[in-house]
């Protein structure tokens, strides 16, 4: 500990007995008048930073070391440029490492800091967290027993993150709620599915379903569209609660539907940051309709796919506001055992607006919730009668039920109508794509 405390140190020394070599009129000769302000500022600056940490080490009530009180500043200095930045400690880092390998006990949430509050960005469907009903939009206020107020990202995912099997409780704030509720959920291994697709009533409509943005995800989608009996009417992709992923999964799923032009750029103060990401044609389904589903719990990845998409005016966006994150993290090692967690650009889309801090507007607002259907309850038909009466006789003959069940598993793969009602959003995205295929196939002279 004396070691490093004397380096450090040192290192300050030496840049204050600099800045009175600064001073003398020789170096004034060789520097010029602008170039000098800015390396006093600088060393000054720094100057000021020594003396605090010197103070606090002299002065505080309890005891202190050099070590401790360099990784508090540190941290607050990441967390106060935006909320995405930040210092990794050693624990930290090696949990990031793990969380990246795609298999560890937590709940299943993505969350976010917005206007300084620990926000619930989506769950991630199937697991803990969506299973006990969290919600996009909600503001985390507890974890178990701890105040999130101040509280950073890192920290509050590590006090998530835990032993598979184990509870945890989160007290939240919601929208419209008439007081915080508190949410009992039961962490489990989060390995789940980012792709899946089902077919839409016995329509030739494709559902495509990418609950995020994981190393497999054009890859999978290709199979879906290759293995689709034929070439799909249209397609819904849904992007709903997907908290993003990886750039270049995001970039391959936009080239699979458009054939030309910028799908994303990269834009940063160095210049090296700077990349433009571009559709090629090769395996390109550019003909087909398209409708893209987003809501609050869209970010990052799912905000470059729709957004991209939307200003190639090759897909229709429907849903809510997204999110709003556009800014580009990098892991920058500190030795072998520390990192920092840094924005260094931030994505345009192919028009050049920004996603941060703005999201993707969709083209067609719709908020969630069932469509209300009106029954005419003294119209009922014969056959309509003859299917009730025989599920009531299904119910007393008992060995009936294992039919019923086998028939219910055979429309896994099949969105039916019964579930658009439920489903405001999705039915508005099906409704859209079928003008769309409706409007295709009309004769130039009547359009």
């Amino acid at each position: 500990m004396k070691s490093k405390t004397l380096a450090v140190m040192g290192f300050v020394s030496t840049l204050i007995g600099a800045t009175l070599l600064l001073d003398t009129p020789m170096m004034a000769k060789s520097q010029s008048a602008h170039y000098g302000k800015i390396s006093q500022q600088r060393l000054q600056a720094l100057a000021k930073y020594t003396k605090v940490i010197q103070t606090i080490e002299q002065y505080y009530v309890d005891e202190t070391n050099i070590t401790d009180l360099v990784d508090k500043s540190l941290e607050g200095l990441l967390a106060n440029l935006d909320a995405h930045s930040s210092f990794m400690n050693k624990k930290q880092f090696k949990e990031m490492q793990i969380q990246t390998e795609g298999e560890f006990g937590g709940l299943g949430i993505t969350v976010g800091m917005r206007d300084g509050a620990l926000t619930v960005i989506s769950p991630i469907e199937g697991t803990p967290a969506d299973k006990a009903g969290l919600k996009a939009g909600d503001i985390i206020l507890k974890i178990n027993d701890k105040a999130t107020l101040n509280m950073t990202i890192d920290e509050a995912v590590n006090l998530m993150r835990g032993k598979p099997g184990t509870p945890i409780e989160l007290t939240i704030v919601r929208k419209d709620a008439p007081k915080p509720l508190v949410i009992k959920i039961i962490r489990d291994i989060i390995k789940v599915d980012s792709v899946y697709t089902k077919k839409i009533e016995d329509t030739n409509l494709l559902y495509i379903r990418v609950t995020s943005f994981d190393k497999k995800v054009v890859k999978d989608v290709t199979r879906a569209l290759r293995r689709y009996k034929g070439k799909p009417d249209g397609i819904v992709l849904d992007l709903r609660n997907n908290p993003g992923g990886l750039l270049n999964q995001a970039v391959g799923l936009v080239n699979l539907f458009v054939d030309k032009g910028v799908i994303v750029s990269q834009k940063g103060r160095i210049a090296s940051e700077n990349q433009v990401y571009k559709a090629t044609a090769p395996g390109t389904y550019k003909d087909i309709p398209m409708v893209v589903l987003v809501n609050g719990g869209s970010a990052s990845a799912s905000e470059i796919v729709s957004g991209a998409l939307q200003d190639h005016r090759r897909a229709i966006v429907v849903g809510q506001k997204t999110f709003g994150k556009g800014s580009v993290q990098v892991i920058m090692p500190i030795g072998n055992k520390e990192a920092l967690r840094l924005t260094v650009a931030r994505y345009y889309l192919p028009s050049g607006r920004t996603i941060q801090a703005k999201g993707v507007v969709p083209d067609i607002e719709v908020f969630p919730g069932e469509v209300k259907v009106e029954k005419d309850e003294f119209s009922i038909k014969e056959s309509e009668l003859k299917k009730h009466l025989k599920s009531e006789l299904e119910k007393i003959d008992g060995h009936k039920k294992k039919k019923k069940k086998k028939s219910k598993e055979k429309n896994k793969k099949i969105i039916m109508k019964e579930d658009l009602f439920k489903d405001n959003q999705l039915k508005t995205a099906v409704d859209t794509l079928k003008v769309l295929e409706i409007t295709k196939e009309m004769p130039k002279d009547a359009k």
